[in-house]
């Protein structure tokens, strides 16, 4: 057994291409090469959240409106929701090595063009590019980190992985916030010169070639797809501006979405050759990680994306200390998916994200019981708890999401879980948008009704108007306050809702499969992937 060891790996050695060797024993050094994959990742995943800080200085360079600057925004997510789906076949027709060093080379010129952009046009059409690129690196740097890495250490892998992933959209707006208020906004773009180009030297010499598939391209079903997913974001990212259903827009949006996608479900299920492979999508486990992605996606980036505006609007907090103060949840994070790379093995891995939900729970609870009075402290404390939670639940289910299907469907998985892990963040971050709104409105109402002169000793609202300009800016004050207190609660409804949802999902661990030894079998034929 030792000598046929020793004898692969020689072969690894004088062959690094072979496709009969697996990817794992063809990389000569895997750390150097792990560097550079999660520099792609990271350079992708901060760009998700890092150029939000900078969009007020984008609207008065560029000219833009305040409705229609979020097309910056609105055309990233579109690009990616797009592209992400093709993944796996554009892997298996060009080759992998070939689609990552492309996806990289293109996000790089695509944000160098972003940041020397002169009118509104340009940046859409150039942050289009570059979503069109980021869809791409986000699956494959998935699949490569589990590829290069024997099954022994996926459990490994994913954890390194998930830290990017997860630590990468809260340091964005830290890191977006210092270079426009440092520098300049276009910088929040032009960072990722240095970083892409290390990235990709490094890649271009270490990354091994992949063998290339003759795969056939469903185009009905990526078009139904490509068509169901961009209306379904397009009228997530555009509800709220357009007052949602109100609105002919939203209602034309909802109708292609749900017509197209449900035209791409059934082709799914009865074509020859679909986009997907139906033995992949039949995976227990990979589908109900799909479920639980979108959770994350709900969970965390809505939670984030309700935190900054909340604590700089009602606390008055600078926007430095409210990214400095959410960035430490990162230490959660690292703390516990370091325990959860080191425990898989050990204790059955759907006890862990079990855990996880249920702390995670536990934050949503914590961030329920906030006031107007509170300092710092109970911000950092949810925080830290949040991330302990989120860091239980990424690794082990990406592990058990791989852990049972054939390494030549990996990408196509990725691509997957990516994709409803945004597809998650976006009908999360719209749903608390839309709540927030609505109840901030209802509880003005009802807190509003009970300001009389009996509540308020020093100003008796039906008598204001009698003192002119002073009794005019004694009621703005007290609307203000009122305005305040309205926003907190409704900033705690959506937080008991985040909670319920979360644990709602508790019991789909049930559904979930632990991870066997050694991992799923491939044949000879599959290896190069």
């Amino acid at each position: 057994m030792a000598s046929r060891s020793l004898s692969r790996r020689s072969a690894a050695a004088a062959l690094p291409n072979d496709d009969t060797i697996p990817l794992h024993e063809r990389v000569r050094y895997r750390g150097l090469l792990t560097v550079a994959v999660m520099g792609a990742s990271i350079m992708q995943i901060l760009d998700t959240t890092i150029a939000n800080v900078a969009i007020p200085h984008m609207q008065s360079a560029l000219g833009a409106t305040s409705e229609t600057i979020t097309w910056v925004l609105t055309s990233y997510i579109l690009a990616s929701a797009i592209a992400m789906p093709i993944t796996g076949w554009l892997a298996d027709r060009i080759g992998r090595r070939e689609l990552f060093l492309a996806a990289v080379a293109g996000f790089i010129v695509a944000s160098m063009a972003c940041g020397a952009a002169q009118t509104l046009e340009q940046m859409v059409v150039f942050r289009f590019l570059q979503g069109v690129s980021a869809a791409f690196i986000g699956p494959l740097s998935q699949s490569v980190m589990l590829d290069i890495n024997p099954p022994e250490r996926h459990a490994r892998a994913m954890s390194i992985w998930g830290m990017g992933i997860m630590i990468g959209p809260i340091l964005g707006p830290v890191l977006g916030g210092w270079l426009t208020e440092s520098v300049n906004w276009r910088w929040v773009f032009y960072v990722n010169l240095p970083v892409g180009l290390l990235t990709l030297a490094m890649m271009w010499a270490l990354l091994p070639a992949t063998k290339r598939t003759d795969r056939k391209f469903d185009l009905f079903g990526f078009s139904m797809l490509a068509l169901g997913l961009a209306a379904l974001q397009l009228m997530l990212d555009r509800g709220a501006h357009q007052d949602w259903f109100d609105s002919i827009e939203i209602w034309i949006e909802l109708g292609v979405a749900v017509a197209c996608l449900w035209m791409f479900l059934i082709h799914m299920l009865t074509a020859r050759a679909p986009l997907f492979n139906r033995a992949m999508l039949a995976d227990r486990s990979l589908v109900t990680a799909m479920g639980f992605m979108v959770v994350i996606g709900v969970v965390m980036f809505a939670s984030m994306a309700l935190l900054p505006p909340m604590l700089q609007n009602l606390f008055g907090w600078p926007v430095i200390d409210t990214g400095v103060v959410l960035a430490l949840r990162g230490i959660g994070i690292l703390i516990s998916m370091a325990a959860a790379g080191q425990l898989l093995g050990r204790i059955d891995a759907r006890w862990m994200v079990g855990t996880g939900l249920l702390i995670a729970a536990l934050s949503l609870w914590q961030m329920s019981h906030w006031s107007l009075a509170m300092g710092m402290r109970p911000v950092i404390v949810s925080g830290l708890v949040q991330g302990l939670g989120m860091g239980l639940i990424f690794i082990p289910l990406n592990t058990m999401a791989f852990a049972t299907i054939p390494p030549q469907y990996r990408t196509d998985g990725a691509s997957l879980l990516n994709l409803l892990r945004s597809l998650g963040a976006s009908v999360g971050i719209s749903v608390v948008t839309t709540l927030l709104g609505s109840n901030t409105q209802t509880s003005h109402e009802d807190l509003a009704a009970h300001v009389t002169n009996s509540s308020v000793s020093l100003l008796d609202p039906s008598t204001a108007d009698r003192f002119g300009v002073a009794g005019d800016a004694a009621l703005a004050m007290v609307n203000a306050e009122i305005n305040r207190q309205a926003a907190m609660v409704a900033y705690i409804d959506d937080f008991w809702a985040m909670m319920w949802v979360t644990l709602l999902s508790v019991p789909l661990v049930l559904l979930l499969r632990s991870p066997k030894a050694g991992g799923p079998k491939a044949s000879a034929a599959d290896m190069g992937h």
